[in-house]
Parts: structure tokens; C-alpha cells; sequence
């Protein structure tokens, strides 16, 4: 007598449950976008629309026209090239001096090496106004107002105690072990650091980069009080005498603003991806 074998049943289907769409948490996000980029859109509005009087620019430019622009990069094209100069260059100087000072912080022992960190934070909260007038000081007997490494100097100092922060934070992290193992191979401490330490701080690096930059760029205190002649003139300091020059022209100043924006913004999507990525990812193979 033949048995049969019975098969059971397949399980039913789990339900998914899908999560329902928070509509009102998108719409107050997109309106809170729109309010924060409507002076963007202004200014560009504006800049387009450059033979109307500031009360009388439309909401919705009626036609296309560029000679603000024009304007722009023909009287404002050296302070933005003078800008970009300095802003690399404190830039050069600020990882210079962080990168070293994070690292020995982070992996040495040093005595009282938590009051250095607050202390950096403190200098954070100086005025900038009072550390201006101090430099300018000093400048004169150092013979570096109205220089390029002046003001370089000067802008490096903006971003340095926070580059030291924030990548101290980062090769906090970093494991003993690998530096114990480069350190074995024979690599000194300047070897372990350039070879080692620093590609694995990368995204901390450009992290701290970006914000020096941005520092610097739209730097007008240091501009303004470290210079006396039009020698070194970043475009902070540019728009600011250009709005006293042209104060009619608000078709070219809006254009100016416009352009200066253009760098910060490049480099701000440029560099997302390396913000919030990961420290040690290249420390394994």
C-alpha cells in the first residue's frame, strides 16, 4: 500500500509594513530650505536685473542680462584672485601648524595636554576685533601690513585651534597598534606621522581645510584693519568699498556677491563625501 507524503503548506507571507510618509515633516523642511536660500536667490535675481533700483527688482527676472556680471569680474576679478591666494595659503599654514600639534595631543603623553585643549577652545572666544588691533601692533613692528603672508598669517590663525579640535578628535581614534607596528619597521616619529598618521586623517584633513578656507575667504575683519593700502585687497574688502563707490549699481554688487559665493560652494559639494566618512578605513587591507 502506497504512502503519501504530505508536503506543508508554505508560510504565509509576512506583512510589510511600510512607514507611512510624514508629509508634514517634508513640507516644513522645504520650507525651512526655501527661507535659507532665498537671499542666494535674491542676490541672483537682482544680479541679473542690473538697470533696476534696488525697490523696483521683480520677483521673477523678465529677461536675462549679464552685464552685471560682466561688471563684476572686471572690477572685482584681481580682489577675488586676491582672496583665493590667501585663502590657500592660510590654509597651507593652519594644517601646517594643526596637523603636528593635533597629533601630539591625541598620541603623547603630555603634561597638562587637556588644559592645552581648553585653553584652545578659550581662544575661540576672543573677539575678533581685539585680536586685530593686537596684530596690527605687532605688524607694524614685523613690517607685515599690507603683505600677502600677513594677512595669510593672520587668517591661519582663525582656523588653527579649530583644526587642532577637531582632528585631535580624530587620530584620538586612530589604533596604537599601527603606529607600534610602522615604529618596528623602523620609521621614526616624523616618518610614522607624514606616512602613516596622516593618510588615515585624511577626511579630517580636508575636513579641517574646508573651514580654514571658508575662514579665510570671508575674512573682512583681518582685511580691513591689516591693510592700508590697496595692495592686498580680498574681495570682503573689495565689495565693502565697492557698495561706497556704486551704491546704485546693485546689479554689479549682487554679482560680485554671487561670484564670491561660487568657490565656498564648489568645495562645500566637493567635499561632502569626506566629512562624515570614516577615519580608519584604510588602516586594514
Amino acid at each position: 500500500m502506497a504512502t503519501t507524503t504530505q508536503i506543508p503548506a508554505a508560510p504565509a507571507p509576512a506583512t510589510i509594513h511600510r512607514p507611512k510618509r510624514r508629509w508634514g515633516a517634508t513640507v516644513f523642511g522645504v520650507v525651512v530650505l526655501a527661507v535659507m536660500l532665498f537671499p542666494l536667490y535674491w542676490m541672483i535675481n537682482t544680479a541679473l536685473q542690473p538697470d533696476a533700483s534696488l525697490v523696483d527688482v521683480g520677483p521673477v527676472p523678465t529677461g536675462v542680462d549679464f552685464s552685471g556680471f560682466t561688471s563684476a569680474i572686471t572690477e572685482q576679478g584681481t580682489n577675488l584672485l586676491t582672496s583665493l591666494a590667501v585663502a590657500l595659503g592660510a590654509v597651507a599654514i593652519c594644517l601646517a601648524i594643526s596637523a603636528p600639534a593635533a597629533y601630539g595631543l591625541a598620541q603623547f603623553k603630555l603634561r597638562g595636554g587637556k588644559t592645552i585643549v581648553f585653553g584652545t577652545l578659550i581662544t575661540q572666544m576672543v573677539p575678533g576685533i581685539v585680536i586685530a588691533n593686537a596684530l596690527y601692533s605687532a605688524y607694524v613692528d614685523l613690517g607685515l601690513v599690507n603683505s600677502y603672508f600677513g594677512l595669510m598669517l593672520a587668517d591661519a590663525s582663525l582656523g588653527i585651534p579649530f583644526a587642532i579640535v577637531l582632528m585631535r578628535s580624530f587620530m584620538v581614534s586612530i589604533p596604537r597598534e599601527v603606529i607600534e607596528a610602522a615604529e618596528v619597521d623602523g620609521a621614526g616619529r616624523v616618518r610614522t606621522f607624514i606616512q602613516v598618521v596622516l593618510p588615515m586623517s585624511r577626511n579630517s584633513l580636508i575636513t579641517a581645510g574646508l573651514f580654514s578656507f571658508l575662514y579665510a575667504w570671508s575674512d573682512f575683519m583681518f582685511a580691513l584693519t591689516l591693510n592700508t593700502t590697496d595692495d592686498v585687497k580680498p574681495i570682503t574688502l573689495g565689495i565693502y568699498q565697492y557698495i561706497g563707490a556704486h551704491v546704485g549699481d546693485w546689479g554689479s554688487v549682487m554679482a560680485a556677491s554671487v561670484l564670491s559665493a561660487v568657490p565656498a560652494a564648489v568645495l562645500l559639494v566637493l567635499s561632502q563625501k569626506y566629512i562624515a566618512a570614516g577615519i580608519t578605513g584604510g588602516s586594514v587591507k
